[in-house]
């Protein structure tokens, strides 16, 4: 792991929700700075803001103030096209919910994203089959999300998420949905990845497992960060 670059400076940022009658504050000021390569965990209690930051990293919610700059890109000032395409070729995300194409193969899903981006068909072929291996799929690449367990499908989506050969990769509840022999599995590949190739893992997570591989793990109660603990 090579750190020192930093991927992620968030500033001030806050997210207001009914501001008109009553405001609901997600997130309240919120400073985050993290280098390349960091494999980080971000707990608290249900509706603490967890997810929310998450989204505000990823540009999946703009934030009611502040600034979001990746890899020196703030994200803050693009368009909605221009944030569309920085997120195709520079963050993947793993949803608890795994949010794959029923209708689609493992293959397929994977294959999504490199179609977006335009590349050539030999080259997503044979990086939706690396990549599905590389996740001890290689004996379901045919396979549709209603033909896998639960832990499968959140393989596939992980395959699906570093398709695009993203920088950084967030990830909110990956493991929730997960046995313990999955989770531990999946969380063994993330971290061979971010050792690996230094892609940069931001989780969001309720669970003690990711906690416990995390090197840095970030505490939000009431949208505001009460610690920060390297180790």
């Amino acid at each position: 792991m090579i750190m020192g670059k930093t991927i992620i400076d968030a500033h001030n940022i806050s997210k207001v929700y009914n501001q008109e009658k009553i405001p609901v504050y997600a997130l309240q000021d919120v400073h985050l700075h993290i280098e390349e390569g960091e494999f980080t965990a971000v707990v608290g209690p249900s509706g603490s803001g967890k997810s929310t930051l998450l989204n505000a990293i990823g540009g999946l919610d703009a934030p009611t103030t502040g600034q979001v700059i990746l890899n020196g890109t703030d994200i803050t000032a693009l368009s909605e096209n221009e944030l569309i395409d920085f997120r195709l070729n520079n963050i993947g995300f793993v949803f608890q919910a795994f949010n794959l194409v029923p209708v689609l193969t493992a293959k397929e899903n994977v294959s999504f994203v490199m179609l977006l981006q335009r590349k050539s068909h030999d080259e997503i072929n044979r990086r939706a089959i690396e990549l599905l291996e590389e996740v001890g799929l290689k004996d379901k690449v045919d396979s549709r999300p209603g033909e896998l367990s639960g832990g499968q499908q959140q393989r596939v989506a992980v395959a699906r998420a570093l398709a695009s050969r993203p920088k950084i990769i967030l990830a909110d509840e990956p493991t929730a949905n997960l046995d313990s022999v999955s989770a531990s599995n999946l969380l063994d590949l993330m971290l061979k990845l971010n050792k690996e190739e230094n892609m940069t893992f931001i989780f969001s997570t309720h669970d003690q497992r990711v906690i416990d591989k995390a090197r840095r793990v970030l505490t939000l109660v009431d949208g505001k960060i009460v610690s920060d603990v390297i180790r």
